[in-house]
């Protein structure tokens, strides 16, 4: 998917670098350690993503990737063309996606899905959203990948959430990608993706594509979400929201990085609002203001 949108683009990109062959022609040549710091820097310096050491197999593998899909056989000069360009650039875009892209699919972390159908919606009915205001509600899945959370979330609430449609509801999902994003829109999931589903909702808010062995959301989900590009490490210029998702992601940061992303998330949550993590991501150092109800909810004071 990616690759595809790196393609469409290819003409409007700089000419790139004569194609050198790597050393013996080997495909499990591995990055040198120079070369791992001068990409680790590069990219913890435009997304607060550090590449550690370990990771040295995985950088190598990820970015043969690019190397096959920009026609560059070297390393280092992969380094060289992808130094110059500018964060918006589409093979920017794809290298980022190509080395933080994990497996996500709909409903993952289902004790949290039954917490916010069961427990947040059910006091919404009855009520008003912590902090919030009557018959409205705002959400953000902050990196949202393929878009998986917030479709679960947009699912979520026209299951579970009586005469939604006469609130004011806004789900956004963002992401680093531009790739991602594009993907998110097609609301396009595999079967793989939808394996927790509950049957029920998967009848009422999906639809089958023939002769495929993948889902797209309906129009009922796709109206209730926007999408738009966002980088963590900058606050989100948008109202504070009832709930934010952020999980799964604070694994790819360091402490420097996390704390700056969590002081940004930590403003994008309303007074009274919800913070969603991963269960072991460790923020709650960062949250001291914020009451844990459970190791990944943290509520903000109202």
């Amino acid at each position: 998917m990616v690759n595809e949108h790196l393609l469409s683009t290819e003409k409007k990109r700089p000419n790139l670098p004569r194609p050198v062959k790597l050393a013996g022609g080997s495909d499990l040549e591995q990055v040198t350690d120079g070369q791992l710091s001068n990409f680790s820097d590069l990219i913890y310096g435009r997304t607060g993503i550090r590449i550690s050491p370990q990771k040295k197999m995985l950088l190598s593998n990820r970015l043969r990737r690019r190397l096959r899909a920009t026609r560059i056989t070297s390393f280092g000069e992969y380094y060289k063309y992808i130094v110059q360009l500018r964060p918006n650039d589409p093979e920017w875009d794809a290298l980022v996606q190509d080395i933080t892209t994990h497996e996500t699919f709909l409903f993952r972390d289902q004790s949290q899905w039954n917490w916010f159908r069961q427990n947040y919606l059910a006091s919404c009915v009855s009520g008003t959203p912590p902090g919030g205001v009557k018959e409205n509600l705002r959400i953000w899945s902050a990196a949202c990948s393929s878009g998986d959370e917030p479709y679960t979330i947009a699912c979520s609430i026209a299951a579970s959430l009586a005469n939604w449609r006469r609130w004011k509801i806004r789900v956004l999902g963002t992401d680093i990608g531009a790739g991602s994003i594009e993907t998110c829109r097609r609301a396009t999931f595999s079967d793989r993706a939808m394996r927790l589903v509950p049957e029920d909702l998967k009848k009422l808010y999906f639809t089958r594509l023939p002769g495929e062995a993948l889902w797209t959301a309906r129009p009922v989900l796709t109206e209730l979400i926007s999408f738009r590009q966002h980088n963590l490490l900058n606050r989100l210029n948008e109202s504070p929201f009832d709930i934010v998702f952020l999980k799964n992601v604070l694994i790819y940061f360091d402490a420097a990085s996390k704390k700056r992303v969590m002081e940004n998330v930590r403003a994008a949550v309303r007074p009274g609002g919800m913070l969603v993590t991963g269960a072991a991501e460790g923020v709650s150092e960062y949250l001291r203001d914020f009451k844990s109800l459970q190791s990944w909810l943290h509520q903000r004071p109202a």
